[in-house]
């Protein structure tokens, strides 16, 4: 029996199906033969994988065909090949490594498969090398560099965290749902899928556009889309048969603890959101990108053709889990059309807008799992009042042209008690280094407070691209001459990178810049909201709160203030990227627990966590309280995870000597300390007072915590 019904999935565009499917099958077979995927060919010593029946019943080829409907025959069987060749990978991981849960034999073998991501690959000894081999040579040539590089690290992620997968199965450990999003996105190889889609219609995405956020949301949300489906039907077969427990129905299971129904109706609501994110950046946010990057017609085109692309393999997808013999699929399509009105009309509530300015009553704060002691520095008072005094200096006080009344007053600065804050982050710093930690909180709050005053407020977002494009010349890598500063956040921000850039290698320089980038950019995102009365999706507000909070600079700053004594490349590691996120997402949620009906009931807000759970989960706020503080903990107790459990195999993987691994474990203790100050600055400062403070055309938001800790060192010397 089913353990749970399918639900109905929205599937908005039907599916069509390339007209070389017959040819491709023969293809397939014959290639997978060749490569010793079949029992008649394996490799001796190899388990039994795949018969040729198995093959025949699993149906790539139709996979293929659904989801490039309108490339021609070679290159259909180029797509399948590959296709064959990452299922069989799948397949023969799961006997050979994760059953056996071989860890030292996987990572061996993992490390080399990149080999053969060349043209003159070593001497193949399994089918999936030989396999790989192949495929790369007859794929490559025809691409730029830039898609090289990008398909071999999609390439080199999928098999790579093969290994975070059997981690979990040896522990036992059922990931939280943030964590399981962001890492099924490697591990499930839909970003690699979604760079095939570019070889299949034959463009390439201009390189000057692969990194901003509409391509990089556009690529995320079709992932998680094929993630999500794929976990529904795939459920069964993998707790029941292979013991698996990385899957998001299960991962809901555990987390909502509800019956299977309930998780899988849930997840479906989450693919659904990810597909309805995705329709809102292809509509909304690539016409701003094609004029912001002026790219020519042939560009728009190649970039029109790859989200068709990505909408074929939804679609296509989606029919084939519906036939295919690997998957539960019990619940048969009742005709496309006619299944996807339910769907559709459910969908629609995911889009119901928000009325702002509810009353919602002040919030009952939960007990939160932060066992950390905040400790204070001695400096704490001095560094308040020299912040005021700088606050004055750099004109947050002063009047502007578009506002009635001041942004900040004096008054309103104390009762922030920004220095509570800086001191609890880092309560050994210097005098001088906390002055300058404290004013950095106060210019990232202060920046915070401005743009929605007067953005939000006028709907200017052509004033608030403006606003953004300014900060990189605020911040010369060189520390040259900067514009005149044209109100109090830019004259701030230019006092303050000058004196914490100064001591900085070209290296740190760029990080730090990028940091403050990406939190200014991040308001820019929370006034399209606005503008669209649009409550954001749970993933996109997780992972651009990261920005939002400005808690991105606070760890950015932390690897800057380590690198002469931890080599980057650690930092680079899944690991302390983790251990940083998580600790990101403690405080951000944190953060719009205190602020929520400041925000709510007085403010108008829409980019709140809490609010953002209840839209989605359509519950009350407290039921979404105990969601939120749910994730607050899971989130801390994955901190302490990775740091107890894969950061000694960092220390093991890179050799790391004794001078490394205790900076490493003081990079760990001041995170320990930023989550304890965080919470005790909430506690202690009156900015998140539930009562109304400013007119409501003020719009002040979270922390705008910028990089206190590092400040501290870096810039006292």
């Amino acid at each position: 029996m089913q353990p749970f019904e399918l639900p109905d999935f929205y599937v908005p565009y039907p599916a069509r199906l390339n007209p070389h499917l017959e040819g491709t099958r023969k293809h397939s077979k014959t290639w997978a033969r060749d490569m010793g995927m079949l029992d008649e060919t394996r490799d001796p010593g190899t388990p039994d994988i795949w018969d040729e029946a198995e093959l025949d019943a699993h149906d790539y080829p139709l996979l293929c065909a659904y989801t490039h409907p309108d490339c021609d025959g070679p290159e259909l069987d180029l797509i399948t090949d590959w296709y064959v060749w990452v299922f069989y990978f799948d397949d023969h991981f799961l006997e050979v490594f994760k059953k056996p849960q071989d860890h030292e034999g996987a990572r061996s073998y993992l490390d080399r498969l990149p080999l053969f991501m060349s043209l003159e690959p070593p001497e193949a000894t399994n089918a999936v090398e030989r396999g790989l081999a192949d495929l790369w040579a007859r794929t490559v040539p025809s691409k730029s560099g830039a898609w090289r590089e990008r398909f071999a690290v999609s390439t080199d992620n999928l098999l790579r965290e093969s290994l975070w997968e059997l981690r979990n199965i040896s522990a036992g450990r059922v990931p939280n749902p943030v964590e399981y999003i962001e890492m099924r996105r490697k591990v499930g190889g839909a970003p690699w899928s979604a760079d095939l889609v570019e070889h299949a219609a034959g463009v390439e995405i201009p390189e000057r556009v692969v990194r901003t956020r509409p391509l990089r949301v556009l690529k995320d949300t079709f992932s998680d889309g094929v993630h999500l489906r794929n976990d529904i039907f795939s459920y069964q077969r993998e707790t029941e048969r292979e013991g698996e427990i990385n899957n998001c129905v299960l991962v809901m299971e555990r987390f909502l603890d509800v019956a299977p129904q309930v998780a899988a109706d849930t997840v479906n609501d989450l693919l659904t959101s990810r597909l309805r994110q995705f329709e809102n950046t292809a509509l909304t946010e690539l016409p701003q990108l094609f004029e912001d990057a002026a790219l020519d017609p042939s560009e728009r085109a190649a970039v029109a053709a790859y989200v068709k692309g990505l909408q074929d393999w939804q679609s296509g997808g989606h029919d084939w889990h519906m036939s295919s013999s690997r998957y539960m699929n019990g619940k048969k399509s009742i005709g496309m059309s006619a299944a996807r009105l339910p769907a559709l009309a459910k969908s629609a509530r995911l889009s119901t807008p928000h009325i702002p300015f509810q009353k919602v009553g002040p919030t009952p704060l939960p007990d939160f799992d932060i066992p950390y002691t905040a400790r204070v520095n001695p400096h704490r008072a001095r560094a308040g009042r020299n912040c005021i005094a700088w606050a004055a200096e750099m004109g947050m006080f002063s009047p502007h042209p578009r506002l009635p009344v001041p942004v900040w007053t004096p008054e309103k600065l104390a009762g922030c008690a920004l220095e509570i804050c800086a001191a609890s982050l880092s309560p050994d710093a210097s005098a001088d280094a906390l002055d300058l930690a404290t004013q950095w909180l106060a210019v990232g709050t202060y920046g915070d407070d401005y743009f929605p005053a007067v953005y939000n407020r006028d709907r200017d977002m052509a004033g608030a691209k403006l606003f953004n494009a300014r900060v990189p010349g605020l911040l010369p890598l060189d520390l040259g001459e900067t514009p005149p500063p044209e109100n109090a956040f830019e004259r701030g921000l230019a006092d303050l990178w000058r004196r914490t850039a100064a001591p900085m290698d070209d290296g740190g320089r760029r990080e730090f810049r990028a940091a403050v980038e990406h939190m200014v950019e991040s308001w820019v995102w929370e006034l399209n909201n606005h503008l669209q009365g649009r409550v954001p999706d749970p993933v996109d507000y997780v992972e651009m709160r990261r920005h939002t909070f400005g808690s991105e600079m606070t760890m950015a700053l932390s690897r800057i203030e380590r690198s002469a004594e931890i080599p980057a490349e650690v930092f680079r590691t899944r690991t302390l990227r983790e251990i940083d996120v998580s600790a990101m997402d403690v405080g951000c949620l944190m953060n719009d627990v205190f602020s929520y009906q400041k925000e709510i009931e007085y403010e108008g807000e829409l980019n709140n966590g809490l609010l953002a759970v209840q839209h989605f989960f359509d519950c009350g706020r407290d039921d979404a309280l105990s969601i939120v503080n749910d994730l607050i903990t899971s989130r801390r107790r994955q901190f302490e995870h990775l740091v107890a459990n894969d950061l000694p195999l960092v220390h093991t993987e890179f050799a790391l000597d004794s001078r490394a691994r205790t900076a490493l474990d003081a990079y760990v203790a001041e995170i320990r300390d930023w989550l304890a100050g965080i919470l005790k600055w909430h506690r202690e400062t009156d900015r998140y007072d539930e009562r109304p403070t400013r007119p409501r055309d003020l719009r002040p938001t979270g922390l705008g915590t910028s990089a206190a800790r590092l400040f501290l060192t870096h810039t006292a010397r």
